[in-house]
């Protein structure tokens, strides 16, 4: 089988007629692999020798599950012709250095991006007042840089073309990060859609845990900017697509995929934006530079005192001894 990244005409393949290997792959050439609670994707024919990309790099401490992966779908001794980073969050860039150091790839991020992975500014931070759970009152501790990841750090061309992934659309998709981006293949209508928004709960600790199927915004603590949000959900299901990789839960494909990314667009205000916090009434401004201006936080003291509270607990109800009986 001929690869997409040796022609400029991809072949087409029905998304929704390939059987997944796992919750987490969205076609038979893009494989998921989820790390914890943030999802990458290997996009490539499977096969020894095959070229492949990288999207997204996941938590610190996943270098090898993401290389054993990536060996298994393409072969040893094969590394990635790029790194496509959806945005800088530490989520999804936290085995990247460690992978960079094993691989030497170019990873490429939308201009908008290029502040936080090349030490010049730190993200806005998170706002742990809003969301509603674990996830959202313990996203404090959660570091927003400034990482400086060097010489391999390349901006996105400005026409959404990638040269080591033919075949695909760069998509601007700002609103959870500055410089968020969604990747799209029209031939078959597939969408990795980072965290522009999410097939979990992803403010509920449970919710993750579970990885129960609900469409959900963007991460509400993370999200800087909720007007640009909307707006960027809005476009994705204008694509109508037929299968979908998201930053956070599981992949989703065909008619469900439309019905409830439609219903998310359409009521994206009252089903995400929260009534109060940081980032809901004024946005974070942001360019080039980095950060330019921020709001004042909101109640971030006793959310944050909430989310030792509820942290300590976890810990505390893991590690009390169980009685055999």
């Amino acid at each position: 089988m001929e690869s997409q990244f040796e022609t400029d005409v991809p072949i087409y393949h029905d998304p929704v007629a390939t059987p997944p290997q796992s919750p987490y792959d969205v076609t038979h050439d893009v494989a998921g692999l989820r790390t914890l609670f943030v999802n990458v994707f290997f996009i490539g024919t499977p096969g020894s020798g095959n070229p492949w990309v990288l999207v997204d790099a996941g938590l610190a401490g996943y270098t090898g599950q993401i290389r054993r992966r990536a060996e298994h779908l393409f072969g040893t001794n094969n590394p990635p012709k790029a790194i496509v980073l959806t945005h800088g969050h530490a989520d999804h860039t936290g085995s990247l250095r460690s992978l960079l150091k094993q691989w030497n790839a170019p990873v490429y991020a939308h201009k908008l991006e290029l502040p936080y992975l090349t030490g010049k500014s730190s993200y806005p931070p998170p706002d742990p007042a809003i969301g509603g759970g674990l996830m959202a009152y313990i996203s404090f501790i959660f570091p927003i840089g400034p990482d400086d990841f060097g010489d391999h750090i390349r901006a996105i061309p400005d026409n959404g073309e990638i040269p080591e992934l033919l075949g695909w659309q760069v998509i601007h998709t700002p609103g959870h990060a500055p410089g968020h981006v969604s990747l799209f293949r029209e031939t078959d209508r597939t969408l990795i859609a980072g965290d522009a928004f999410v097939t979990t709960n992803q403010n509920s600790a449970l919710a993750v845990a579970q990885q129960k199927e609900e469409f959900h915004g963007p991460p509400a603590y993370f999200t800087c900017d909720w007007e640009a949000a909307r707006q960027s959900v809005e476009r994705l299901a204008t694509l109508n697509p037929l299968a979908v990789g998201t930053g956070h839960g599981v992949s989703v494909r065909g008619y469900e995929l439309q019905i409830k990314l439609n219903h998310l667009a359409e009521h994206f205000d009252e089903q995400s934006i929260p009534s109060e916090g940081r980032y809901v009434k004024q946005p974070a401004r942001t360019d080039e530079t980095g950060i330019v201006d921020m709001p004042a936080p909101t109640s971030f003291h006793v959310a944050r005192a909430l989310g030792w509270g509820l942290l300590a607990g976890v810990l505390a109800y893991a590690l009390w001894p169980k009685s055999d009986e």
